[in-house]
């Protein structure tokens, strides 16, 4: 017969944390967390296009002890995140991309919204600012090709710098023209940074002005000072041109440390994503065996991004047919792998970054029922 042992002489319990994490606090309140959120990808990386940062708020205050990844946000995955207890649901997908006129219970989207709130349940879909960043979904998906070095295909630009405007423009005049001159300009609409300071110009003292405006604002500036033509001769205009942020913007192209065969990379990018099969196109010329040193991809549907590029493959999620039938008529052989299964697998790298970005102060757990709506029958 066991009998029970004494508490005192039980083995004492250790309860094991991460290296370099405090302990899980439980809790962040929304706005801080969505702060954190858009500190680890910026919404202003995202396609001007897009429906990104917190799409469905409950009413404040609300305490997030629990964040739901998922790449589709359906209504079986909602019901997932709600028996999961979820507070805040990071749908990589925007569940809301066209505006809504009505939230009933007459279409899914709309449901998804009703079924949110009534469960006080918040909604964030970061969508294409994962595309860009260094350490988002275009850079997991580059794994799948073997060791390789990548750059962006289309390099994202600094979002803050400049501030305003596309173009400054730079005068001098003298004290008889400036009011006048000034007083014009400050009604045309999207100027900016206007700035006057003293100069010096053929011995004469004169008054500089430096002011930034948009590319429509810059016709109305150049119309008023050919005006008079002292200060039109005197005019220098600049673009501003936003410096690339390193490493960041959207697809990528991957030059591979060794060439390896077509079907070697087709069996290591179904390995990656874990897939039984990927539809494959072979470029004009080539064949399963042909050698492949540099690829270009985009996670998701990549044809705008990977169009024009030149590379022995481009892999994707999806692209047209007429798309597909350019790319061969060109050599290029292509990988399609529908389109989320290009995606979803980074949610678990996601999990784990964003466990070290939010110091382990929630709980953060990925959908178990989200998967690619196309199945191979």
């Amino acid at each position: 017969m066991l009998l029970p042992v004494p508490p005192l002489l039980r083995p004492p319990v250790h309860r094991v944390r991460a290296l370099g994490l405090p302990p899980v606090r439980a809790l962040m309140n929304l706005r801080e967390l969505v702060s954190a959120l858009n500190d680890f990808a910026s919404p202003a990386l995202a396609e001007s296009w897009d429906n990104v940062g917190l799409l469905v708020e409950p009413s404040p205050p609300h305490t997030v002890k629990t964040l739901f990844l998922t790449n589709d946000l359906t209504e079986e995955v909602m019901e997932e995140a709600v028996q999961k207890k979820a507070d805040l649901v990071l749908s990589y997908h925007p569940p809301i991309f066209t505006p809504l006129k009505r939230v009933t219970w007459k279409t899914w989207k709309e449901r998804l919204v009703v079924r949110a709130l009534e469960n006080r349940i918040g909604i964030y879909s970061p969508h294409t600012a994962y595309d860009a960043i260094p350490h988002g979904v275009n850079n997991w998906l580059t794994k799948g090709l073997g060791a390789c070095t990548s750059v962006p295909l289309h390099p994202s630009t600094a979002p803050s710098s400049p501030a305003e405007g596309t173009h400054r423009v730079e005068f001098c005049a003298d004290a008889e023209h400036l009011d006048a001159v000034l007083f014009k300009i400050k009604d045309i609409p999207e100027i900016s940074c206007l700035t006057t300071f003293p100069a010096r110009v053929e011995g004469e003292e004169q008054t500089r002005v430096s002011l930034n405006c948009s590319q429509k604002a810059l016709l109305e500036v150049v119309a008023l000072l050919s005006q008079n033509s002292l200060l039109h001769h005197k005019t220098e205009i600049l673009l501003l041109q936003k410096p690339p942020l390193p490493h960041t913007g959207m697809g990528r192209l991957c030059t591979l440390s060794e060439p390896a065969s077509l079907s070697d990379i087709i069996e290591r990018i179904k390995g990656h994503l874990q897939l039984p099969h990927v539809r494959v196109a072979v470029g004009t010329g080539r064949t399963l065996e042909s050698p492949v040193k540099k690829a270009a991809l985009c996670a998701g549907s990549g044809s705008s991004v990977l169009k024009g590029t030149e590379a022995d493959l481009y892999l994707t999620g999806e692209m047209s047919h007429h798309d597909v039938l350019d790319a061969v008529a060109n050599g290029i052989s292509v990988i399609l792998c529908e389109h989320s299964n290009t995606e979803r697998g980074f949610l678990s790298e996601l999990r784990d970054a964003l466990v070290i970005h939010l110091q382990n102060k929630i709980n953060i757990i990925v959908s178990e029922k989200d998967r690619d709506p196309l199945q191979v029958a």
